[in-house]
């Protein structure tokens, strides 16, 4: 059993119980918190509340996050394309449009469903939901992940998380035209204090640094390389938006009138790292999806 502990701030005075709770993680749904409330795993200032309560500053809020079973994530028949596998490690391309890991109410269809038909070996340090996972990407975002198969690995592979030594490249397509060839934007993000189910560059946020050059420009819009040195929730869409070039097809990020492309033209091509066990450099690359592709060839076509 996890306690998440959660101090009501102002700027959610007056806010419902049960919205509060659900923006602190992005991966808990509202239903899946009012049965928590509902249960009795939520307390405030020590006691019991309702889902409708409506938050004072300065109150306390405890949540109790029950372990989940071992039997609600159920292996999944999935055709993945993988680059890579051996006994440690394992590198996947993810489509757009499939979420990583399962999460309460939302238990199938995701990667994680899919590795655990593939192989039954994944780390467990993550636990029951997110087996193996030692980095994610985005929904709809396309692209290269590492799966650690036993603790050894993730361990090994977190580290180089930490220590900012993996290789992750990602294309994008934003809005506008960008002026310079190269830039870095080294900017802390943290929650959205206006709306708690976004990113956004905070001054008490986590450091955030992504480098990016232009690869083309067309008539409206940039083509560009991203290279994360840190990985923070949604970083390159917060920090493309932060200097004023938001993601193309991007529904939380992006303008009101953007391209309709089911999601962010983003796509995670580029991944490398030492392995865990043979200490080698591996580096791997994914074309673009066929989406992206033609995005592209539309775009050059209307310079």
């Amino acid at each position: 059993m996890e306690n998440i502990h959660h101090l009501i701030q102002e700027n959610e005075k007056g806010s419902r119980l049960d919205v509060v709770i659900a923006s602190i993680q992005e991966d808990w749904s509202r239903s899946q918190v009012q049965q928590w409330i509902k249960e009795g795993n939520v307390t405030v200032n020590g006691n019991p509340s309702k889902a409708n309560y409506k938050s004072v500053p300065g109150d306390e809020i405890v949540i109790e996050i029950p372990e989940p079973e071992a039997l609600d994530v159920e292996a999944e028949e999935m055709d993945l394309d993988i680059y890579y596998e051996d006994e440690d490690v394992l590198v996947v391309n993810k489509p757009k449009g499939m979420v990583v890991h399962p999460a309460p109410g939302h238990l199938n269809g995701t990667l994680v469903n899919g590795l655990m038909a593939h192989c039954k070996d994944l780390s467990g340090i993550n636990g029951v939901l997110r087996p193996g996972i030692v980095h994610r990407i985005d929904k709809d975002t396309s692209g290269l992940l590492m799966v650690a198969k036993n603790d050894l690995a993730h361990e090994k592979l977190v580290q180089q998380l930490v220590d900012k030594s993996v290789t992750r490249k990602y294309q994008a397509v934003v809005h506008g035209l960008i002026p310079h060839e190269y830039g870095t934007i080294d900017a802390p993000i943290g929650r959205d204090q206006k709306d708690r189910q976004s990113m956004a560059v905070v001054n008490n946020g986590k450091n955030a640094v992504t480098h990016f050059r232009v690869l083309d420009r067309f008539k409206d819009f940039s083509h560009v390389e991203c290279e994360l040195e840190t990985g923070r929730t949604h970083q390159i869409r917060v920090h493309m938006k932060y200097i004023g070039f938001p993601l193309a097809g991007d529904p939380k990020y992006g303008p009101r009138k953007t391209l309709e492309l089911g999601g962010q033209a983003l796509h995670a091509g580029i991944l490398g790292f030492v392995h865990p066990r043979t200490n080698e450099y591996m580096e791997y690359q994914a074309p673009l999806p066929a989406y992206f592709e033609e995005l592209l060839t539309d775009l050059r076509n209307n310079r």
